[in-house]
């Protein structure tokens, strides 16, 4: 008898020492799995589907990051809806660029990027805001470990959470589902290839290769001439409404200036070129990268620039706040003036 239940004993004692054995990673356990596996790497290049339905309608963008160690970034971004070719953000020991090769246009920012806010489609920027968040939530799926955090999007509030999904063999971000204030996903990245032993040429992060390389997807025919401009207003006009336009012809190409009164006065400035420039020097932006759904653009104080289609966009006020301001400039599309 007493034979018996000592083997009944061992026998449970080691099912407990193989569900041990077979037990899942904690979450520090993991953080520090995801934390060793960035330190390790030289670098990354991956693929992803960006979709955003943060505006009147959704936009999608197919996205190329590259990264190498320590600090140099290359993200191209595709706007499905925009076939004027892609943007792309560079970082290399010059600074950090917003490039519009079919445009032959540039904005040079401070070096802040991407330390500065989230960046849903940046492998550090995922591990460093669930190390970052001391209330984070954490499961451990079938596939995937999944963390629940918040974000930090300093021009743009009501994206506060963010659920990350990590490959449970590879420690790689699979999806990315940005919440609004109830949970609901708004932006969703999801990464269909990863490579973690990339192999990089020379001057991948020099902005003038970039810029050249960038300029086979160009908006131009064959003669240099671009498309036909549409001028566009804003769908959301905080209050106010469009009350005086000006043209000016310019000698390559057309500007159009738009004034709009009431609530928040602000006024829009919409340009297109006939022919592209050849050479242009980076526009220093003494602001921060904001993504308007439609394009990056460049926040500065109390104005945002920005290209689309082929068109330079400017927009200021002295009475939006800055929320309201993007807000505005997110809506600038599609709505052609009669």
């Amino acid at each position: 008898m007493k034979k018996q239940i000592v083997i009944r004993m061992m026998i449970a004692l080691g099912f407990v020492l193989l569900l041990a054995a077979c037990g899942e990673k904690s979450q520090e356990e993991v953080l520090d799995k995801l934390e060793s596996k960035l330190e390790e790497m030289n670098g990354y290049k991956a693929k992803a589907e960006m979709k955003m339905n943060t505006g009147q309608e959704g936009q999608t963008y197919k996205i190329d990051v590259w990264h190498k160690k320590k600090d140099f970034y290359r993200v191209a971004l595709k706007n499905a809806k925009d076939d004027k070719g892609s943007q792309i953000i560079l970082k290399n020991e010059e600074g950090v660029f917003v490039l519009s090769p079919a445009l032959n246009k540039s904005f040079k920012f401070q070096k802040e990027w991407p330390e500065n806010g989230s960046q849903p489609y940046l492998f550090q920027s995922l591990v460093n805001d669930v190390a970052k968040d001391k209330d984070a939530t954490f499961k451990a799926g079938e596939k995937y470990y999944i963390f629940q955090t918040e974000t930090n999007y300093q021009s743009n509030n009501n994206l506060p959470y963010q659920k990350i999904y990590f490959d449970k063999k590879t420690y790689t971000p699979v999806m990315v589902k940005v919440l609004d204030k109830d949970k609901n996903p708004l932006v969703e990245v999801a990464f269909s290839e990863f490579n973690t032993s990339p192999e990089f040429k020379k001057g991948d992060f020099e902005m003038e290769k970039n810029m050249s390389a960038g300029a086979s997807d160009s908006a131009v025919s064959g003669d240099g001439k671009t498309d036909a401009f549409s001028v566009v207003i804003p769908f959301y006009m905080a209050g106010s409404e469009l009350t005086k336009q000006k043209e000016i012809e310019l000698e390559n190409g057309k500007r159009v200036i738009m004034t709009f009164s009431g609530d928040k006065n602000f006024t829009l400035v919409e340009e297109k070129n006939d022919v592209v420039p050849t050479t242009t020097s980076p526009q220093f932006v003494n602001g921060e990268i904001v993504n308007l759904g439609h394009s990056v653009g460049a926040l500065s104080g109390n104005a945002i620039e920005w290209t689309n289609n082929g068109v330079n966009f400017y927009l200021a006020s002295d009475e939006l706040t800055e929320a309201e301001l993007i807000k505005v400039a997110k809506s600038v599309k599609r709505k052609e003036v009669k």
